[in-house]
C-alpha cells in the first residue's frame, strides 16, 4: 500500500483505491504512485480489469493539486506539472493490455474527469457533479480536457463545459454520453465491478485486441479501420484464447482463457 493509492484484488479485478482527502486532489507524487502501481497491474496476468476509485464519501478526484501551482510558475522543468503528469498517466493506460473502469461518485472534476475519461467505461453515482472548472481560474483544462472531452460528448458540448467551468449532473452525463451508466450512490462500486468482473471473464488477448483497434483507428478513414479490424479478428482467430473459444462453444462448456 502506497501514500496515495492501494489496491485490492476480486478475483481477476484490481480494485484501486485514491486516497488523499479531503478531495482525492491530484498532486505530482498521487499522480506518479498511480502510475507506478497501473504499471504494475498491467504487467501482472492474473489481473485482467482494472476498477478505479476515489476514497471517502466526497469525491472520485475533485481536480489536481491547486496549491502546487505557484511553485509551477517558477520551475520550467515541471513541464505543465499535473496537467503533464496527467497527459502522460492517460497515455500509459492507452497503451495497456488492461481495461479501466472509473467508479465515479460525489465531484468528479477538472483533472478528475480527465482521469476518468481516460478509463474506458464510465459507472456514475446518481448525485455525482462532473465539470472542468479551469477557466474559472484563467486557465484551461491541460490533463486531456481539451483532446478527449469533445471525443466523448462532441465539440459544443465540449466547450460548453471549458468555456463556462459549469458542472453537469449525472443524467445529463449519460445522456451526453460521458458516462455508460448512472446507478444509487451506494451502488456505484458494486455496478462498476459487475462490468470489470464481466469484462475479466473474457478473453484478454480479445479485449486488448478490442482496446487497441476503439484507440487507434477512431480519427482514420472508415475503410482503413476496417481493414485493420479484420487483421484483428485475424489475430484472434490464430491465438490460443481463440480455438479456446470456438472449441468450448462447439463443445457445450464455458471457455477457460488464458490470454495467449
Amino acid at each position: 500500500m502506497g501514500t496515495f493509492v492501494s489496491t485490492e484484488h476480486d478475483g481477476h479485478v484490481a480494485v484501486v483505491t485514491i486516497d488523499n482527502p479531503p478531495m482525492n486532489a491530484l498532486s505530482a507524487a498521487l499522480l506518479e504512485e498511480l502510475e507506478t502501481e497501473i504499471d504494475r497491474l498491467d504487467a501482472d496476468d492474473a489481473t485482467r480489469a482494472v476498477v478505479l476509485r476515489g476514497g471517502g464519501e466526497r469525491a472520485f478526484v475533485a481536480g489536481a493539486d491547486i496549491k502546487e501551482f505557484p511553485a509551477l510558475r517558477e520551475s520550467a522543468a515541471q513541464e505543465g506539472g499535473s496537467a503533464r503528469g496527467i497527459q502522460r498517466l492517460g497515455a500509459r493506460m492507452d497503451a495497456a493490455g488492461t481495461p479501466f473502469v472509473a467508479a465515479i461518485k460525489g465531484y468528479c472534476l477538472g483533472g478528475g474527469l480527465e482521469l476518468a475519461m481516460c478509463c474506458d467505461i464510465r459507472i456514475c453515482a446518481d448525485d455525482a457533479q462532473l465539470g472542468q472548472p479551469e477557466i474559472k481560474l484563467g486557465l484551461i483544462p491541460g490533463g486531456g480536457g481539451t483532446q478527449r472531452l469533445p471525443r466523448l460528448v462532441g465539440l459544443g458540448r465540449a466547450l460548453l463545459l471549458n468555456l463556462t467551468g459549469d458542472f453537469v449532473d449525472a443524467a445529463t452525463a449519460e445522456r451526453w454520453g460521458l458516462v455508460e451508466k448512472v446507478v444509487p450512490a451506494g451502488d456505484v462500486l458494486t455496478a462498476a465491478l459487475e462490468v470489470a468482473r464481466a469484462i475479466a471473464d473474457r478473453s484478454p488477448h480479445a479485449v486488448a485486441v478490442v482496446r487497441e483497434l476503439a484507440r487507434t483507428t477512431r480519427d482514420l478513414p472508415l475503410e482503413e479501420g476496417l481493414r485493420r479490424e479484420a487483421e484483428g479478428f485475424r489475430r484472434c482467430l490464430a491465438s490460443e484464447d481463440g480455438l479456446e473459444g470456438v472449441t468450448a462453444f462447439i463443445e457445450k462448456r464455458e471457455p477457460t482463457f488464458t490470454g495467449r
